[in-house]
């Protein structure tokens, strides 16, 4: 059977092409600001920017990244917060865009509706900060969560990294950090991750329903990983698809969806982690594509998934 979307993207889709008008050609291949600059708009319109949900507090803390420069962290915790859990969020936008900022509504969201509270990391982006930067940043906020974790009521043994999309890839990066590192981090939560700089030959069935595209993966990896983009140097902590020792990482539970560029490099990832003994939970979603939650909040195969990704940050 030829793939196709799921008919209730497939409606929600149509309502937002015709919403949008025209649309303006893609910026050229490699061209990591001016992608960034319709990325961010975008995003603003499809997340609610800068919207925290009712009775969700955000309050802002420092740290100090790998080379000295000072991050912010935001703490976004409800009055349902349950003592115990915590979350390191690592937010999506190619390598190059997004912020905390933009994902206020989403992360919110899932505090108010699994009472974890969680701990957002505003990471430098490339290309004005390749690699190593953006995972560094990262794991400085996943660090400062460990230390912090008295002061905040959270168990350091139920603490997660979390990520959508680039962040997910990220986050795989901080998990492997951590555990080179001696944190014993208690689940990493992936949600249609970017893993593999090597995923740049499209693959014709997939390319009509990506939005996502392979000149966007091009342009999202070459920002950040320069000269050394698909070469043999990319360290497993910038694509995380590049490790090959996933012994002793955190236990896994990922999505994507059947349409998402990203699908095979995921369900690889994963078939590795349970290769090397890791407990892995795995959800390929048919007819959907990269970001498909967002596009049709009310469709069947987005309550299906948020309602796993509540189950699994109640589990915590």
């Amino acid at each position: 059977m030829a793939l196709s979307f799921d008919p209730e993207i497939e409606v929600a889709l149509k309502a937002a092409a015709d919403a949008m008008g025209e649309i303006p050609p893609p910026p050229p291949r490699g061209d990591a600001l001016m992608l960034r600059a319709g990325l961010d708009g975008l995003m603003a319109q499809m997340l609610a920017a800068a919207v925290v949900a009712p009775g969700v507090t955000k309050t802002t803390y420092h740290t100090v990244a790998a080379d000295g420069t000072q991050l912010n962290l935001h703490w976004f915790a409800s009055s349902n917060s349950r003592p115990g859990s915590a979350v390191c969020y690592i937010h999506g936008g190619g390598m190059i865009c997004g912020s905390v900022d933009l994902y206020n509504a989403v992360i919110s969201d899932y505090v108010t509706a699994s009472g974890v509270p969680m701990l957002a990391v505003s990471y430098r982006l490339a290309p004005e900060h390749p690699h190593p930067t953006p995972v560094e940043d990262a794991y400085a906020g996943l660090a400062w969560l460990f230390d912090h974790a008295a002061e905040l009521g959270v168990d350091p043994s139920r603490i997660a990294v979390m990520g959508d999309s680039a962040g997910g890839g990220i986050a795989a990066g901080v998990a492997l950090l951590a555990r080179d590192r001696g944190l014993q981090l208690a689940r990493q939560i992936l949600i249609y991750p970017m893993l593999d700089d090597r995923n740049q030959e499209p693959e014709d069935a997939l390319v009509p329903f990506a939005n996502w595209t392979y000149d966007n993966n091009f342009t999202g990896w070459s920002a950040l990983l320069g000269s050394a983009f698909g070469s043999d140097d990319v360290p497993a902590a910038a694509a995380p698809s590049r490790a090959t020792d996933l012994r002793g990482v955190a236990p896994l539970y990922m999505e994507v969806g059947e349409l998402d560029i990203f699908r095979l490099e995921d369900i690889d990832y994963a078939r590795n982690i349970a290769a090397a003994g890791v407990s892995i939970e795995l959800h390929v979603h048919p007819g959907a594509p990269h970001g498909f939650e967002r596009m049709a909040p009310e469709s069947d195969v987005a309550k299906r998934a948020t309602a796993d990704r509540l189950r699994v940050l109640a589990s915590l």
